[in-house]
């Protein structure tokens, strides 16, 4: 019996020698030879080479001027104390929206009260003499013309009434000079804006016009981006000022992708710098939103002019050999796949104007790995971000 198994294994063994020597066999004989070019022997899709395509379109491509811009407030305060005190109230909570007169803090009124009502007796008990002397400046008058008083006595009552009136205006100025002191005991807004941290606390002395500051407000509504603009673009840019066009400036988030707010140009700056041969720019925002936040960092995107009527292809279609600029175009007869060489005009994001090819020609964007100029192609679908081919819908 082990004799018996032991044959019939080496019978199945010789049998399967037998198919697999033959299978390399036909294998070899219908396989075809290296075509040339394609060392690797394998052969192309009997389809071509699978592109997606996207047609070349006539229409209206904007110029910016990008650049990365700083937020900047038009106002900035530092609220200081006019006056010397104990800082009694705080009526203001960190980061609030103020508006322009609204009461910040409050300083110890008292001895500035005391001063009012001390200028306010003086000014009264200085009137009364005044209108003591105005009195005897009558009577002497109606004396003088009878003769009944020397001219001296009515000189020198003139001139007492004058003094008198000189002293009053003096406690007067003193009077409005201490109410403006106890005004300044009320800390108020000067403008409108957003308030920053608590520079001082309530119960701490503070010094008139102090170095340190109770408070500090940026002004938030409008804003400014300040940016830097290439020199080159400086007679473009004022070429159009000087037509009376609003230039249109959008900030842009950090990368460059969402949109913030949209303002106009407000001025440039009176010189270039010369170790950048650059001029900063200055741009407003209404901001109503408060989506630009001071001192922050965006990308400044300024629209200097808009191309009409060229014809726009997708950035991802131009393909480069050094300086040299080209597409493949797509001949929809035998759909093969031609190489031509563009002018570029304009690059703005993914779309670039182009002299070359015309409107509704359909352009390679993607699967250039194994083209070459002629190469048959077969038109698919882009991924889900790329471009469809004409005629067919974006795959969901």
């Amino acid at each position: 019996m082990p004799r018996t198994n032991r044959g019939a294994n080496t019978l199945w063994v010789v049998l399967a020698l037998l198919t697999a020597g033959a299978g390399f066999l036909f294998s070899q004989r219908s396989g075809s030879p290296p075509s040339k070019g394609n060392p690797s022997g394998k052969q192309s899709s009997p389809r071509g080479v699978p592109v997606a395509v996207t047609a070349a379109e006539r229409g209206n491509l904007p110029v910016f001027i990008s650049a990365i811009g700083t937020v900047t407030p038009v106002y900035t305060v530092n609220v200081t104390s006019r006056v010397g005190g104990q800082l009694m109230e705080v009526y203001y909570k960190e980061g609030q929206i103020v508006k322009k007169g609204d009461l910040l803090a409050l300083i110890d009124p008292r001895p500035y009260n005391a001063a009012v009502v001390q200028a306010q007796g003086q000014l009264a008990r200085d009137q009364a003499t005044l209108a003591n002397s105005r009195i005897d400046l009558r009577r002497y008058q109606s004396s003088v013309a009878e003769h009944a008083i020397p001219e001296q006595t009515y000189t020198t009552a003139q001139a007492t009434v004058a003094q008198n009136e000189g002293t009053v205006k003096v406690d007067q100025g003193n009077l409005e000079a201490a109410q403006v002191n106890l005004d300044y005991t009320r800390i108020t807004a000067p403008i409108a804006g957003r308030v920053g941290l608590r520079g001082v606390d309530p119960g701490n002395i503070v010094q008139a016009n102090g170095t340190t500051a109770l408070l500090t407000i940026a002004q938030l509504q409008p804003i400014t981006v300040i940016f830097t603009m290439a020199e080159n673009y400086i007679s473009d840019v004022e070429h159009e000022i000087r037509l009376g066009h609003t230039l249109r400036v959008d900030a842009l988030d950090h990368q460059d992708q969402r949109l913030l707010a949209t303002g106009t140009l407000l001025t440039l700056d009176n010189q270039v710098d010369t170790a950048t041969g650059t001029v900063r720019v200055r741009a407003s925002f209404a901001n109503r939103n408060n989506q630009l936040f001071p001192n922050e960092f965006v990308n400044a995107r300024l629209l200097l002019k808009t191309l009409q009527g060229v014809t726009i292809v997708p950035t991802a279609a131009i393909q480069r050999n050094g300086e040299e600029a080209f597409v493949y175009v797509v001949n929809p007869a035998d759909q093969t796949a031609r190489l031509r060489d563009i002018k570029i005009a304009q690059i703005t994001g993914p779309q670039a104007a182009v002299t070359g090819v015309n409107p509704g020609e359909s352009l390679v964007t993607d699967g250039f790995a194994n083209l070459v100029n002629g190469s048959k192609v077969s038109i698919r679908p882009a991924g889900p971000q790329g471009p469809a081919a004409p005629g067919q819908a974006p795959q969901q």
